[in-house]
C-alpha cells in the first residue's frame, strides 16, 4: 500500500519564468519595415513611418513618398532617405500613402552625399536634397500624362460584338490587332473617327485605360563632324601619363594639373577622359561660368559620341531630359557649372574641376556648399581620380599639393613655346591729372584704334554695373546710401533709378542733394553703362555691346 501523503510517477513541471515573455516585452520585440523621411518643407529631421506591406517590395531609399503630418495628418511629400526593419515597441507609426516617384532619384551614394553636405554645412538634409535635384527632374517637366486604352477580355468574353456598331467593332479589332494598348488619339486616326466611339467604350466598361507619362518631345542635336586628337608635347604627355596612372590604379587620387594659360589643359582633360571611357565609365567636368559652358561643350561634342550639359540657364524640360539620359547611362561626358556635380552618372570614373580656384564654384544660397569640396568628397566615396585645373592655383590646393595630399602636375610652358600676351599697367593718376577722369586713357585709345584698323575685336572688362557707382553732394558731403544695406547707391542712367546691388531696393535718381537741397549734386565713379557712352563717343560707328546682368537677362 501506498504510503499516505506520498507521491507516484514523475512530478509535475513548475512553469518557468522563462518560456513566456512578459506582454510588455513583447511588444518591445515587435519588428516592422519602416522608412525615415525628411521634408522640404517641414520640420527640420527625419521621421519614421510605417511601410505598409503593397509598398514594401517597391520602397527604396531616394525615392519621394507622400505621407500624413502633424496633428491635421496633411498629406504632404517627403524623401525617404532610409528603410530598415526595426523594433517599433509601442510606437504607433503613420504609414506612408503613397509612392511619388516609381524609381530612386536619388543613388545610395548620393544619399550619403548630401547627407554629409548637411553636416559639414550645417543645413537641413532636404534642403540639400531639394539642391541636388532640379526643379524639372522633381516636376517632371516636359512629360505630360496621356492615357492608353486596351481591350477589358473579361468583359469583352460576354459580349456578342455583332451587337456594336462597326465603329466600336473596328477600335477592338484595332487593339487586337495592335497588341499593345493605343492612345485615343491613335485609335481615332486609324479608325478615321471621332472621339464619341471610343468614349461610348469607355461607358460600357469595353475598355481599360492607363494614365501613362510621356515625353512631350526628345531633345535632338545635330551631331558635331569628329576631329583626331591633338599631338601632345613631352609636358602634356608627361601629365596624361600621370593622370591615367592614377586612373588604373583604382583608387582615389586628387591631382592638381597646375599649368600657365595656353599650355594645353583641355587637351589632357580630353584624352584622360577617353581612358576613363575604355573602361566603360563616365566623366564630369565643371567649368566656373555658364558662359565657358557652350564653348567647351562644343569642342568636347567634336570628339566624344554623347555630350550632356547641366546648368542653371537650360529649361526645366532640358534639364529633366539632360538628366535623365545621364541617369540612364548613356552620356559618356557631362559638362556644366558647379550643379553638375550632382550628376547622377551611374559609373563615374573621374570628376575635372576646370579654374579650380575660381570663386564661382562656391554657391551663395542655402546650402552654400563649395563644389570644389563636394567634388573632393564625391571622388574619394567612390574611388575615382578628382582633377584640378588652373594657371593660379587657389592657396588651399596649392599648399595641400605641396604637403603631398595632392599630387602636383606641372605644365610650364605654352603650345609651341609661344609666349604670354605682354601686360602694360597704366598709372592713372597720371592719365587723368588736370582734366576729366576717362575709362579710356591714351595708351588704351591707341591700342583699341590700331586693332580696330586691323579688322580685330575688343573686349572691355569693368567690374562695375550702372552708369556712376556713387551719388554724393559737394556742397554737404551727403552720399545717397541705401536704408537697409548702408552703401552707397549705384546711378542708372537707362532706369533713371539710384539702385542697390545687394537688397534691390531702387528709388528716382535726385537732381538736388535729398539733404541740404544743394542743385549741384554730383554723380560720381565708373560703370558699365558709362564706359559703354565713352566707346560710342570715341568710337562712332563702330558696333559695340554691353553684357552684364542689367542687358542680358532674358534666356539665351
Amino acid at each position: 500500500m501506498a504510503r499516505s501523503g506520498g507521491t507516484e510517477g514523475p512530478s509535475p513541471q513548475l512553469p518557468s519564468l522563462f518560456d513566456h515573455l512578459p506582454p510588455w516585452e513583447e511588444d518591445d520585440r515587435a519588428e516592422a519595415l519602416t522608412a525615415k523621411v525628411v521634408f522640404p518643407d517641414g520640420p527640420p529631421g527625419d521621421f519614421d513611418y510605417l511601410v505598409p506591406p503593397e509598398l514594401a517590395s517597391r520602397l527604396q531609399p531616394g525615392q519621394r513618398v507622400r505621407v500624413p503630418l502633424g496633428k491635421g495628418n496633411r498629406l504632404v511629400v517627403g524623401y525617404c532617405v532610409e528603410a530598415t526593419i526595426q523594433p517599433v515597441g509601442q510606437r504607433v507609426l503613420k504609414p506612408i500613402r503613397q509612392l511619388v516617384d516609381e524609381r530612386p532619384l536619388l543613388s545610395p551614394a548620393m544619399l550619403r552625399l548630401t547627407r554629409w553636405m548637411a553636416d559639414y554645412y550645417l543645413c537641413d538634409w532636404a534642403a540639400v536634397l531639394d539642391t541636388v535635384l532640379p526643379a524639372g527632374v522633381r516636376h517632371r517637366a516636359g512629360l505630360r500624362l496621356t492615357t492608353f486604352w486596351a481591350p477589358n477580355t473579361e468583359a469583352l468574353a460576354k459580349l456578342d460584338l455583332a451587337t456594336l456598331p462597326p465603329k466600336q467593332r473596328s477600335i477592338l479589332q484595332i487593339l487586337r490587332d495592335a497588341n499593345e494598348p493605343l492612345t485615343a488619339p491613335q485609335l481615332q486616326k486609324l479608325a478615321k473617327c471621332s472621339g464619341g466611339p471610343i468614349a461610348a467604350l469607355q461607358r460600357k466598361g469595353l475598355l481599360v485605360g492607363r494614365a501613362v507619362r510621356i515625353r512631350r518631345q526628345d531633345i535632338v542635336l545635330p551631331p558635331e563632324p569628329r576631329q583626331p586628337n591633338l599631338p601632345l608635347n613631352p609636358d602634356q604627355q608627361k601629365a596624361l601619363d600621370a593622370i591615367c596612372q592614377v586612373l588604373h590604379s583604382g583608387q582615389h587620387r586628387t591631382i592638381l594639373l597646375y599649368g600657365v594659360t595656353g599650355s594645353g589643359k583641355t587637351e589632357v582633360y580630353i584624352q584622360a577622359i577617353q581612358e576613363v571611357l575604355r573602361f566603360g565609365r563616365q566623366a564630369i567636368v565643371l567649368v566656373p561660368e555658364i558662359s565657358l559652358t557652350p564653348q567647351t561643350l562644343q569642342r568636347f561634342r567634336t570628339r566624344f559620341d554623347s555630350v550632356a550639359v547641366l546648368h542653371s540657364h537650360l529649361t526645366d524640360a532640358e534639364r529633366h531630359w539632360q538628366w535623365e539620359q545621364i541617369a540612364s547611362g548613356r552620356v559618356q561626358v557631362v559638362i556644366g557649372a558647379r550643379s553638375a556635380v550632382f550628376a547622377p552618372t551611374p559609373h563615374l570614373g573621374m570628376i575635372i574641376l576646370d579654374e579650380e580656384h575660381e570663386s564661382s564654384f562656391k554657391q551663395q544660397q542655402t546650402p552654400r556648399y563649395h563644389a570644389r569640396e563636394v567634388a573632393l568628397q564625391r571622388a574619394a566615396a567612390e574611388s575615382v581620380p578628382l582633377v584640378l585645373g588652373s594657371a593660379t592655383p587657389s592657396l588651399e590646393s596649392w599648399l595641400k599639393a605641396q604637403q603631398g595630399q595632392y599630387l602636383l602636375i606641372q605644365l610650364p610652358r605654352r603650345i609651341n613655346d609661344r609666349p604670354l600676351p605682354p601686360v602694360s599697367t597704366i598709372d592713372l593718376r597720371t592719365e587723368n591729372s588736370g582734366k576729366k577722369a576717362t575709362a579710356i586713357t591714351r595708351p588704351l585709345y591707341a591700342a583699341m584704334r590700331e586693332t580696330l584698323q586691323e579688322g580685330g575685336q575688343i573686349i572691355l572688362l569693368l567690374n562695375r554695373r550702372g552708369y556712376s557707382t556713387h551719388i554724393q553732394c559737394p556742397a554737404c558731403g551727403y552720399v545717397l546710401k541705401c536704408p537697409h544695406c548702408d552703401i552707397a547707391l549705384t546711378h542708372h542712367r537707362t532706369e533713371q533709378i539710384a539702385l542697390c546691388h545687394y537688397c534691390d531696393h531702387h528709388e528716382p535718381a535726385p537732381s538736388a542733394c535729398p539733404q541740404c537741397e544743394f542743385p549741384g549734386i554730383l554723380y560720381r565713379g565708373l560703370g558699365t553703362q558709362r564706359l559703354e557712352v565713352e566707346v560710342r563717343s570715341r568710337f562712332p560707328g563702330v558696333p559695340c555691346v554691353r553684357m552684364d546682368t542689367d542687358s542680358m537677362q532674358a534666356r539665351g
